[in-house]
């Protein structure tokens, strides 16, 4: 009996060492797979991670990859505009980087005729893929198409899932596309964008940790400094903005926000300026401080629910206060899940993150001809509300 026991026990480890070998060589697509046995769950990583473009030197630029348990780069001479085509399993991508200096993105847009929100995308590419393809903003190969649309990332790409990498740059990309085409693109900072560039990394996925970070002992959110391109790029986002006359913002607002005579602008730029201050200078920056903390912009979330001990929901009134100083007419959040696109106060606020993985798809919101629809992630369209 002992033997036959035995015998059962050497035939289910060898099927798992199979398994575990055949995951780990399989393709780049597929970044995590699970395999459950009897007693345990084991948990392997496409760990390739790239590309990273980073600034060393004056005259030259270094693209670099963690790429199937190595770093591989190549050197580039820095011009005006670096083009190269990828170096791991993304040998068929090209990639465009403009060098110049950037400026912050606008913070304002009038005239806009359809924009279409979505938001907490947390490295799940498949879902923003899906989504942006339904509902016929990219192609079946992932290039802009919705003329001139506006597409608005409602914060928190970052964490999480493990494509965080892939879904920057396909943002990054469609940012130049939709511009080519009259359209825009808006990345609006959450509170996960927050934590990696000021180094917090406690959401980080453990195909970085685990992978690019540990492997190579680079610091994850070095590869998001003011040195890389991603880095320098997030740094000119927004923490709110304004399309028409709806205001995008991660988190929420309070009136408290707009003392001093403080406006939309002004917050985007304190953001801004505090991305890179050091411990003792965000401590001893009264105002900045103030806006990253839990009562922030990029966390605050009494505009929906209100937490228990924590805050309060505001009232109405409030909400009235908060759009008429802003001369907006609704405030389209992220960050506080729901169900479904929901809103509150009597339309007056949108709530647009979804829990993905119990509905089994993103959601986005549309706004088109004065009217707000929730989009499926099939595509179908249902109507919000009207303006």
């Amino acid at each position: 009996m002992k033997h036959k026991i035995c015998q059962r026990c050497i035939v289910q480890f060898v099927f798992v060492i199979v398994f575990l070998i055949v995951f780990q060589v399989s393709g780049y697509g597929a970044d995590s797979t699970y395999i459950e046995t009897a007693d345990t769950i084991v948990s392997t990583y496409n760990y390739n991670d790239g590309p990273h473009v980073f600034y060393q030197h004056d005259d030259s630029v270094i693209v670099f990859y963690y790429c199937n348990d190595d770093i591989v780069f190549e050197v580039l001479p820095l011009t005006d505009t670096v083009t190269f085509t990828g170096l791991c399993a993304d040998s068929t991508d090209e990639y465009m980087i403009p060098t110049k200096s950037l400026i912050p993105a606008p913070d304002r847009i009038d005239g806009v005729k359809k924009f279409f929100a979505i938001s907490d995308i947390h490295g799940d590419l498949e879902h923003l893929v899906e989504i942006l393809q339904s509902s016929g903003i990219i192609d079946n190969e992932r290039h802009w198409k919705w003329g001139d649309g506006h597409l608005v990332i409602d914060g928190d790409v970052f964490d999480r899932g493990a494509e965080v990498t892939e879904c920057l740059w396909l943002i990054y990309r469609l940012e130049q596309e939709a511009a080519f085409s009259g359209g825009a693109v808006h990345f609006v900072l959450g509170n996960h964008e927050l934590m990696v560039l000021r180094g917090d990394l406690r959401y980080v996925s453990e195909k970085y940790t685990d992978g690019i970070a540990k492997r190579s002992r680079f610091a994850y959110d070095e590869l998001y400094g003011p040195q890389t391109e991603l880095g320098r790029w997030l740094r000119m986002k927004n923490t709110a903005v304004r399309i028409n006359r709806t205001l995008f913002v991660h988190g929420g607002l309070l009136p408290d926000h707009f003392q001093d005579g403080q406006d939309i602008s002004a917050i985007n730029e304190s953001v801004r300026q505090g991305l890179d201050y050091s411990s003792l200078d965000l401590y001893f920056s009264k105002s900045v401080k103030a806006l990253y903390g839990s009562f922030g912009p990029l966390w605050y979330r009494g505009l929906t629910v209100g937490i228990e001990g924590r805050y309060d929901t505001l009232t109405t009134l409030q909400v009235d206060s908060i759009l008429n100083f802003c001369d907006v007419d609704e405030i389209v959040i992220g960050h506080s899940q729901q169900d479904s696109i929901t809103i509150y106060h009597d339309g007056k606020v949108i709530a647009i993150d979804v829990v993905v993985e119990d509905i089994g798809g993103q959601r986005g919101l549309l706004w088109e001809k004065g009217t707000f629809y929730r989009v499926m992630n099939t595509g179908e369209r249902i109507q919000l509300q009207n303006k």
